[in-house]
């Protein structure tokens, strides 16, 4: 479903915004020259869509090539890789605050920057270079998850819907009018990674609509609720601890979100267990304190271990990971090491209780 922030004008041209003979209407104001602002995997079907709709951007900005993977060899982020492939010229500036860099964008004269998950703070100079502004993608139902992950927050939240939605970028973090936004269900078992590959394709069907839109006159940027603002924060290694206290619903969510970096770690016998997958299921052995073994059950033709949480069902471990071993079944994990009824993860690894 698609939404207009606010109701859309009349969109009239010197015609009167009659469509002409090829059933289109005349823009009013042509966003000819682009420059596309992206880093990561999430942005790049936003540069396939523009491309695709006849609108490549006559440069594209991205982060600095970075050591990536256990060899540290340096490559080039998913955005200037897949420029190159489609022959867009490419730079990478260690900072966009660089003034030969800003000269250079000057010089391009752009009419319009579309950013989607740059990863460098736009000051002022940068904002109003472009005739049109910069508009950003983002990857929520703004003011709902401002910040740098709101995927992540959604999902660990137990949102049941969110969307991404297309603003014009200001000083403020992603406080700026929002312009269309398209909305979509979170899937019960979705993750990270799957919702993240979903909303990147809507991000890049939205922003060709807002585009079109602009260039019509046919929608208004329309003022965030700043008294609605939530936020999504950086996600930080130190969110994957597992904390039994919480509910088991919740820590499903909070796996699902931090799938797969950071995930969550539990720690059993002192010494840390990464779980990989889980889900609550029900246990009729009645209740027993958070974090305590219960038992392995039957769920949905899968074996899972039993875990106590902090209220409602347990939590059933699928597969798990010890540092420096393989992932398994949780199943042949308790097999292995022999892992009984009553035993008792820690609530809180012992450095992080103690802060």
């Amino acid at each position: 479903m698609n939404e207009l922030s606010q109701s859309s004008n009349d969109g009239q041209s010197s015609n009167g915004g009659q469509p002409s003979s090829d059933g289109h209407r005349p823009s009013v104001d042509a966003l000819s020259t682009l420059v596309f602002f992206g880093t990561p995997t999430f942005a790049v079907p936003c540069l396939d869509a523009l491309v695709a709709a006849g609108r490549a951007p006559a440069l594209v900005v991205s982060q600095p090539s970075r050591p990536v993977g256990r060899g540290r060899s340096v490559q080039p982020p998913p955005v200037a890789q897949r420029a190159a492939e489609l022959g867009l010229p490419v730079v990478q500036p260690a900072s966009v605050k660089d003034k030969d860099f800003l000269a250079s964008l000057e010089a391009l004269a752009p009419d319009l920057a579309v950013v989607v998950a740059f990863g460098q703070i736009f000051r002022r100079r940068l904002l109003g270079l472009p005739r049109r502004g910069c508009v950003n993608v983002h990857a929520s139902l703004l003011p709902r998850w401002r910040g740098a992950a709101p995927i992540q927050a959604a999902i660990a939240a137990g949102d049941e819907v969110t969307g991404v939605c297309t603003m014009v970028m200001e000083a403020g973090m992603d406080t700026g009018p929002e312009l269309l936004r398209r909305t979509t269900p979170i899937g019960p078992r979705e993750t990270h990674p799957e919702l993240a590959q979903r909303l990147s394709v809507l991000g890049g069907e939205v922003l060709v609509e807002t585009l079109e839109a602009l260039e019509r006159g046919e929608v208004e940027p329309k003022a965030q609720d700043d008294a609605a603002a939530t936020y999504a924060p950086r996600i930080e290694k130190s969110d994957g601890v597992m904390d039994w206290r919480l509910g088991a619903r919740q820590l499903d969510s909070l796996l699902r979100a931090y799938t797969p970096w950071p995930g969550l770690t539990a720690t059993l016998r002192d010494r840390p267990l990464k779980v990989l997958q889980a889900q609550p299921v029900e246990w009729g052995g009645g209740r027993a304190d958070a974090g305590t073994v219960l038992g392995v059950v039957k769920h949905e033709g899968v074996g899972r271990l039993a875990v106590a949480a902090g209220e409602g069902p347990a939590l059933g471990l699928e597969r798990v990971q010890r540092p420096g071993k393989k992932a398994v079944s949780a199943v042949d994990w308790v097999n292995g090491e022999r892992v009984e009824a009553g035993e008792r993860f820690a609530l809180l690894p012992p450095a992080t209780a103690a802060d």
